[in-house]
Protein backbone atom coordinates (compact mmCIF):
# COMPACT_ATOMS: atom_id res chain seq x y z
CA UNK A 1 0.00 0.00 0.00
CA UNK A 2 2.77 2.59 0.67
CA UNK A 3 4.26 2.51 -2.42
CA UNK A 4 1.54 2.67 -4.18
CA UNK A 5 0.89 6.00 -6.47
CA UNK A 6 -0.94 8.70 -4.35
CA UNK A 7 -1.08 12.14 -3.58
CA UNK A 8 -0.26 14.33 -0.92
CA UNK A 9 -0.83 17.79 0.77
CA UNK A 10 3.02 18.71 0.00
CA UNK A 11 2.85 17.45 -3.72
CA UNK A 12 -0.59 19.38 -4.19
CA UNK A 13 0.88 22.54 -2.67
CA UNK A 14 4.06 22.33 -4.86
CA UNK A 15 1.87 21.79 -8.08
CA UNK A 16 -0.29 24.93 -6.61
CA UNK A 17 2.95 27.27 -6.27
CA UNK A 18 5.15 26.03 -9.38
CA UNK A 19 4.16 23.66 -12.02
CA UNK A 20 7.83 23.64 -12.60
CA UNK A 21 9.19 22.75 -9.63
CA UNK A 22 6.57 20.13 -9.37
CA UNK A 23 7.93 18.50 -12.64
CA UNK A 24 11.67 18.55 -11.81
CA UNK A 25 10.98 17.05 -8.81
CA UNK A 26 8.43 14.57 -8.88
CA UNK A 27 8.15 13.93 -12.45
CA UNK A 28 11.77 13.95 -13.46
CA UNK A 29 13.27 12.81 -9.61
CA UNK A 30 15.78 15.18 -10.18
CA UNK A 31 17.67 15.39 -6.52
CA UNK A 32 17.52 18.11 -4.47
CA UNK A 33 21.17 20.00 -4.72
CA UNK A 34 20.30 21.99 -1.30
CA UNK A 35 17.69 22.31 1.05
CA UNK A 36 16.23 25.59 2.96
CA UNK A 37 17.72 26.63 6.38
CA UNK A 38 14.10 26.89 7.90
CA UNK A 39 13.45 23.19 6.77
CA UNK A 40 15.63 21.58 8.46
CA UNK A 41 14.71 24.04 11.45
CA UNK A 42 11.21 22.46 11.31
CA UNK A 43 12.39 19.04 10.52
CA UNK A 44 14.95 19.14 13.85
CA UNK A 45 11.86 20.51 15.70
CA UNK A 46 9.38 17.88 14.92
CA UNK A 47 11.74 15.01 15.15
CA UNK A 48 12.05 16.65 18.76
CA UNK A 49 7.99 17.26 19.58
CA UNK A 50 7.70 13.37 18.46
CA UNK A 51 10.51 11.99 21.05
CA UNK A 52 8.71 14.22 23.45
CA UNK A 53 4.78 13.18 22.79
CA UNK A 54 5.71 9.46 23.23
CA UNK A 55 7.70 10.10 26.31
CA UNK A 56 4.00 11.15 26.95
CA UNK A 57 2.22 8.51 25.49
CA UNK A 58 3.92 5.63 27.43
CA UNK A 59 4.11 7.52 30.85
CA UNK A 60 7.75 8.04 30.48
CA UNK A 61 10.11 10.96 31.26
CA UNK A 62 12.33 12.54 28.58
CA UNK A 63 15.07 15.01 29.85
CA UNK A 64 15.19 18.13 28.32
CA UNK A 65 19.05 17.38 27.26
CA UNK A 66 17.75 14.01 25.13
CA UNK A 67 15.38 16.40 23.13
CA UNK A 68 18.29 19.15 22.72
CA UNK A 69 20.53 16.05 21.55
CA UNK A 70 17.77 15.30 18.76
CA UNK A 71 17.92 18.73 17.77
CA UNK A 72 21.85 18.46 16.96
CA UNK A 73 21.74 15.12 15.52
CA UNK A 74 19.01 16.64 13.05
CA UNK A 75 21.67 19.22 11.66
CA UNK A 76 24.42 17.14 11.17
CA UNK A 77 22.34 14.44 9.64
CA UNK A 78 21.45 17.06 7.13
CA UNK A 79 25.00 18.38 7.04
CA UNK A 80 26.08 15.59 5.90
CA UNK A 81 23.23 14.40 3.27
CA UNK A 82 23.08 18.16 1.34
CA UNK A 83 24.02 21.38 0.85
CA UNK A 84 21.89 24.32 3.55
CA UNK A 85 20.90 27.51 2.16
CA UNK A 86 20.87 29.44 4.63
CA UNK A 87 19.68 33.51 4.85
CA UNK A 88 21.93 36.16 5.50
CA UNK A 89 23.04 36.29 9.34
CA UNK A 90 22.04 32.78 9.77
CA UNK A 91 24.22 29.82 10.90
CA UNK A 92 23.96 26.59 12.06
CA UNK A 93 24.36 27.16 15.94
CA UNK A 94 21.98 30.16 15.68
CA UNK A 95 19.59 28.15 14.41
CA UNK A 96 20.11 25.67 16.70
CA UNK A 97 20.05 27.33 19.48
CA UNK A 98 16.20 28.64 18.33
CA UNK A 99 15.14 25.53 17.91
CA UNK A 100 16.41 24.40 21.20
CA UNK A 101 14.94 27.42 22.51
CA UNK A 102 10.94 26.57 20.59
CA UNK A 103 11.27 23.14 22.00
CA UNK A 104 12.05 23.83 25.35
CA UNK A 105 9.09 26.19 25.45
CA UNK A 106 6.94 23.93 24.49
CA UNK A 107 7.75 21.18 26.84
CA UNK A 108 7.41 24.01 29.78
CA UNK A 109 3.82 24.35 28.31
CA UNK A 110 0.82 22.18 29.49
CA UNK A 111 1.10 18.74 27.83
CA UNK A 112 -1.14 17.30 25.39
CA UNK A 113 -3.75 14.93 26.82
CA UNK A 114 -5.82 11.93 25.54
CA UNK A 115 -3.19 11.02 22.63
CA UNK A 116 -4.55 8.48 19.96
CA UNK A 117 -1.45 8.74 18.02
CA UNK A 118 1.62 10.30 16.85
CA UNK A 119 2.90 10.92 13.64
CA UNK A 120 0.04 8.80 12.20
CA UNK A 121 0.39 7.88 8.63
CA UNK A 122 -3.09 8.02 7.22
CA UNK A 123 -3.82 6.52 3.43
CA UNK A 124 -7.20 7.08 2.10
CA UNK A 125 -9.61 7.81 -0.78
CA UNK A 126 -9.93 11.19 -1.98
CA UNK A 127 -13.65 12.21 -4.07
CA UNK A 128 -14.72 14.94 -5.69
CA UNK A 129 -17.91 17.39 -5.47
CA UNK A 130 -20.24 14.68 -7.43
CA UNK A 131 -18.95 11.87 -5.09
CA UNK A 132 -16.87 9.68 -7.07
CA UNK A 133 -13.79 8.25 -5.71
CA UNK A 134 -10.51 9.07 -7.11
CA UNK A 135 -8.70 6.64 -8.39
CA UNK A 136 -5.30 7.75 -6.06
CA UNK A 137 -5.65 7.90 -2.63
CA UNK A 138 -4.46 10.94 -0.54
CA UNK A 139 -1.25 9.98 2.09
CA UNK A 140 -1.38 12.54 5.36
CA UNK A 141 0.72 12.19 7.83
CA UNK A 142 -0.94 13.84 11.42
CA UNK A 143 1.81 15.21 13.71
CA UNK A 144 -0.18 14.27 16.58
CA UNK A 145 -3.94 13.31 17.06
CA UNK A 146 -5.72 13.25 20.34
CA UNK A 147 -9.23 12.77 21.80
CA UNK A 148 -10.64 16.21 22.51
CA UNK A 149 -14.02 16.26 24.69
CA UNK A 150 -14.68 12.79 22.78
CA UNK A 151 -13.67 14.05 19.77
CA UNK A 152 -10.67 13.60 17.39
CA UNK A 153 -8.14 15.88 17.33
CA UNK A 154 -5.53 16.20 14.93
CA UNK A 155 -2.25 18.75 15.90
CA UNK A 156 -0.47 20.34 12.92
CA UNK A 157 2.78 21.66 14.49
CA UNK A 158 4.61 24.68 12.65
CA UNK A 159 7.46 26.40 12.80
CA UNK A 160 7.22 30.32 11.75
CA UNK A 161 8.96 33.78 11.55
CA UNK A 162 5.80 35.18 12.36
CA UNK A 163 2.01 34.37 14.19
CA UNK A 164 -0.30 32.92 11.78
CA UNK A 165 -3.28 34.89 10.92
CA UNK A 166 -7.11 33.86 10.88
CA UNK A 167 -7.29 33.48 7.08
CA UNK A 168 -4.28 31.32 6.84
CA UNK A 169 -5.83 28.41 9.23
CA UNK A 170 -9.51 29.10 7.75
CA UNK A 171 -8.05 28.68 4.46
CA UNK A 172 -5.42 26.16 4.89
CA UNK A 173 -5.24 23.28 1.95
CA UNK A 174 -3.54 20.87 4.74
CA UNK A 175 -6.62 20.93 7.08
CA UNK A 176 -8.94 20.20 4.60
CA UNK A 177 -6.64 17.02 3.87
CA UNK A 178 -6.46 16.14 7.26
CA UNK A 179 -10.18 16.41 8.07
CA UNK A 180 -10.46 13.73 4.86
CA UNK A 181 -8.08 11.14 6.67
CA UNK A 182 -9.38 11.94 9.91
CA UNK A 183 -13.33 11.22 8.34
CA UNK A 184 -11.61 8.00 6.55
CA UNK A 185 -9.55 7.01 9.31
CA UNK A 186 -12.18 7.43 12.61
CA UNK A 187 -15.51 7.96 10.84
CA UNK A 188 -15.74 11.51 12.20
CA UNK A 189 -15.15 15.04 10.98
CA UNK A 190 -11.71 16.05 13.44
CA UNK A 191 -10.82 19.57 14.49
CA UNK A 192 -7.41 20.97 13.31
CA UNK A 193 -5.37 22.72 15.44
CA UNK A 194 -2.12 24.25 14.10
CA UNK A 195 0.16 24.87 16.96
CA UNK A 196 2.85 27.38 15.99
CA UNK A 197 6.04 27.91 17.50
CA UNK A 198 6.80 31.50 16.53
CA UNK A 199 10.47 32.31 15.85
CA UNK A 200 10.06 35.45 16.94
CA UNK A 201 13.09 37.33 19.31
CA UNK A 202 10.94 36.44 21.88
CA UNK A 203 9.64 33.17 20.81
CA UNK A 204 5.69 32.08 21.36
CA UNK A 205 3.54 29.69 20.97
CA UNK A 206 0.24 30.12 19.41
CA UNK A 207 -2.64 27.62 19.36
CA UNK A 208 -5.29 28.03 16.56
CA UNK A 209 -8.54 26.06 15.48
CA UNK A 210 -10.57 25.37 12.69
CA UNK A 211 -12.65 23.19 10.81
CA UNK A 212 -14.19 21.71 7.56
CA UNK A 213 -16.90 20.75 6.47
CA UNK A 214 -18.47 18.06 3.69
CA UNK A 215 -18.46 20.83 0.90
CA UNK A 216 -14.72 21.34 1.25
CA UNK A 217 -13.46 18.27 1.13
CA UNK A 218 -15.65 17.62 -2.21
CA UNK A 219 -13.76 20.60 -3.25
CA UNK A 220 -10.26 19.06 -2.34
CA UNK A 221 -11.51 16.57 -4.71
CA UNK A 222 -12.31 18.26 -7.71
CA UNK A 223 -8.96 20.38 -7.10
CA UNK A 224 -6.93 17.37 -6.91
CA UNK A 225 -8.66 15.82 -10.41
CA UNK A 226 -7.99 19.19 -12.09
CA UNK A 227 -4.46 18.99 -11.27
CA UNK A 228 -4.07 15.78 -12.28
CA UNK A 229 -5.69 16.35 -15.94
CA UNK A 230 -2.84 19.28 -15.92
CA UNK A 231 -0.32 16.50 -15.22
CA UNK A 232 -1.34 14.65 -17.69
CA UNK A 233 -1.36 17.33 -20.23
CA UNK A 234 2.06 18.34 -19.05
CA UNK A 235 1.43 22.02 -17.99
CA UNK A 236 4.36 22.43 -16.52
CA UNK A 237 5.77 26.17 -16.12
CA UNK A 238 7.77 28.42 -13.67
CA UNK A 239 5.76 30.50 -11.39
CA UNK A 240 8.66 33.32 -10.30
CA UNK A 241 8.47 35.22 -6.94
CA UNK A 242 10.79 35.89 -4.25
CA UNK A 243 9.07 33.61 -1.85
CA UNK A 244 9.59 30.68 -4.56
CA UNK A 245 12.50 30.78 -6.22
CA UNK A 246 14.83 32.11 -3.49
CA UNK A 247 15.69 28.87 -2.04
CA UNK A 248 14.58 26.64 -4.81
CA UNK A 249 17.06 23.77 -5.81
CA UNK A 250 15.76 23.97 -9.06
CA UNK A 251 17.09 27.14 -9.90
CA UNK A 252 19.51 25.83 -12.12
CA UNK A 253 17.23 23.65 -13.98
CA UNK A 254 14.34 26.36 -13.99
CA UNK A 255 17.01 28.96 -16.21
CA UNK A 256 17.78 25.95 -19.08
CA UNK A 257 13.97 25.18 -19.03
CA UNK A 258 12.46 25.45 -22.24
CA UNK A 259 8.62 24.29 -23.08
CA UNK A 260 7.56 21.64 -24.97
CA UNK A 261 6.25 22.98 -28.33
CA UNK A 262 3.59 20.94 -30.69
CA UNK A 263 5.85 19.26 -33.28
CA UNK A 264 2.45 17.96 -34.65
CA UNK A 265 0.50 20.48 -34.93
CA UNK A 266 -1.40 21.06 -38.60
CA UNK A 267 -1.91 24.83 -39.03
CA UNK A 268 -5.05 26.14 -39.30
CA UNK A 269 -5.86 29.67 -41.01
CA UNK A 270 -8.28 30.99 -39.09
CA UNK A 271 -9.12 34.90 -40.05
CA UNK A 272 -8.82 36.90 -37.29
CA UNK A 273 -9.77 40.81 -37.56
CA UNK A 274 -7.72 40.12 -41.49
CA UNK A 275 -5.27 38.48 -39.46
CA UNK A 276 -4.69 34.87 -39.96
CA UNK A 277 -4.18 33.02 -37.25
CA UNK A 278 -1.88 29.22 -36.60
CA UNK A 279 -4.26 26.99 -34.75
CA UNK A 280 -2.55 23.90 -33.42
CA UNK A 281 -4.85 21.02 -32.88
Amino acid sequence: MSNREHWSFSAINQFLRCPLQYYFERVLCLPRASVGSSLVLGSSVHNALAIYHRSLESNTRVELNQLRDCIRETWRAEIGRKKIEYKDGETSDSLIDQAITLIELYAHGPPPTNIVSIEKRMTVPLHNSDGEILEKPMVAVADLVTRLEGSIHIIEFKTAAKAYSEFEVSSSLQATCYVNAGLEMFGEIATVEYTVLVKTKTPKIQRMKTRRDENDLGRLGDLVETIEQAVEAEAFYPVESTMNCSSCSYRRECVEWKPKRVSDAKEKLVPLNGVRVCWPN
